[in-house]
């Protein structure tokens, strides 16, 4: 308990050198800006009414453009803050059409707009990281400054005694004061510098579909080498001991077994003597000469098939549990439980599901709860955790908590663990949300539409 606290004291106190620089750098670059904003606003009225009007503005446009790929690159390197880059422009053939594209860019428009707030959060960033430690370090300084100022005797008074608090309390308000105007500078970067919503939603759906293609191709893959290199096998295996079980019952007699089938003259109907006359299967004409079946081999040729039947039904439920869950056939309610009832760890279920799902829902939020759970299982170090679903109002919602070791983060890597499986909720409009902070507890959850 007391080390959390210590930890939770420092990190109240730490600052980053990312967040420290762009606090620095926001001054100038925010005056930049706001002052090239203004002019091109400025210019571009005054030159409306002008053939330099148009021209003028496309230019400025960008000019914004590119200045807004820069303070994303600031955001993105300084305070951690990946933003997406907007598509670029697309390229036209002829002049005007250029420039028609261009008047009406959308990123460029916004790109101008983030410059005239950034002026003020510059300002406020500079004295952040500059003002506020210098008047820490005057307030501490409060009485030596004085008699600095003053020489001769002065009696000691209330702000002499404040000053050394005072201090400390304004120096160690700048991490927080530093960190809270990062995460506006991250919000209006996420907002304004970014693609538009619309294209921001083309892309999360191309790349959504390129992961399922994907993964759809690789799981008919996985299907198409089980069912060769295991079904198909055990089959072979199967109709070959069935062979050998037919061979048993289709074996000739054995010498000894039954009478010789002569006469006391040591002729055989007639025949030649000394020769014996055999009836195999298929001739015609004479006594069968055929024993009883190996009873013992035959018993263990059958215990083998069946052996062998067993496992091949059991390899077609697991490659068929993959294509559809039959759990799913009676919702959610029933299937969620059985799917925890498999878990390792054990997990608690809370349900309140007051409206079914469509059947793709159903299966995004079944998928996502057993991957969720085996990578809980694997990695989290847990040794209980909870479950929690529901469907209320047009919304499903799918909770994951565990008590482990925490760290969990979605990745960088396309199509695995949390990153691909955000993407694949991302196909069916969902959002994947991770809190995971060191030392746990671990919350994992999905929101879904119900319908599509």
């Amino acid at each position: 308990m007391v080390r959390r606290v210590v930890t939770q004291w420092r990190r109240g106190l730490s600052v980053r050198g990312g967040e420290l620089a762009f606090a620095v750098l926001g001054l100038p670059l925010g005056v930049l800006g706001a002052v090239y904003a203004v002019a091109v606003l400025y210019a571009g009225a005054l030159l409306s009414l002008t053939v330099l009007g148009l021209p003028f503005v496309a230019a400025a446009l960008v000019g914004a453009r590119w200045i807004g790929g820069l303070h994303r690159r600031l955001v993105g390197r300084l305070l951690g803050e990946p933003v997406t880059a907007p598509p670029p422009l697309p390229r036209p053939s002829g002049v005007l059409a250029r420039g028609r594209v261009v008047l009406a860019d959308p990123v460029a428009w916004r790109a101008l707009l983030y410059l005239l707030p950034r002026l003020p959060l510059g300002l406020l960033g500079f004295l952040a990281a500059a003002g506020l430690p210098l008047s820490a370090v005057w307030l501490a300084g409060f009485p030596l400054w004085v008699r600095l100022l003053e020489p001769g005797p002065r009696p000691v008074d209330w702000l002499d005694v404040a000053g050394l608090p005072a201090g400390l309390a304004v120096l160690a308000a700048v991490p927080a004061a530093l960190r809270g105007l990062s995460r506006a500078n991250r919000a209006l970067a996420r907002g304004l510098l970014g693609p538009v919503r619309s294209q921001q939603r083309v892309r999360e759906l191309e790349n959504a579909r390129a992961t399922l293609l994907a993964e759809s191709t690789d799981r008919l893959r996985r299907l198409e080498r089980d069912l060769h290199d295991g079904t198909q096998a055990q089959l072979v295996a199967l109709a070959i001991t069935l062979s050998l079980a037919d061979d048993v019952l289709g074996e000739p007699d054995r010498p000894g077994t039954h009478g010789s089938g002569t006469d006391g003259s040591g002729t055989d109907g007639g025949h030649a003597p000394g020769r014996a006359h055999t009836s195999g299967p298929g001739r015609a004409g004479g006594p069968r000469h055929e024993s009883g079946p190996d009873l013992g081999r035959l018993r263990a040729l059958v215990d083998r098939a069946r052996g062998q039947t067993d496992a091949t039904i059991a390899g077609l439920r697991r490659l068929t549990r993959g294509i559809h869950p039959v759990a799913l056939d009676a919702g959610l309610a029933e299937a969620l439980p059985t799917l925890t009832a498999t878990s390792p760890v054990p997990v608690t279920v809370r349900m309140d599901l007051r409206e079914r799902p469509q059947e793709v829902i159903e299966r995004a939020v079944y998928f996502c709860a057993a991957e969720l759970l085996t990578n809980l299982a694997k990695h989290s170090g847990a040794r209980t955790a909870e479950l929690s679903a529901s469907a209320v109002g047009g919304r499903v919602r799918l909770t994951v908590r565990d008590d482990g070791r925490g760290g969990a983060a979605i990745g960088h890597g396309a199509g695995t663990g949390l990153a691909g499986l955000a993407e694949r909720l991302a196909a069916v409009d969902g959002v994947l949300r991770v809190d995971s902070p060191p030392g746990g507890p671990t919350v994992v959850s999905a929101e879904l539409p119900s319908r599509l």
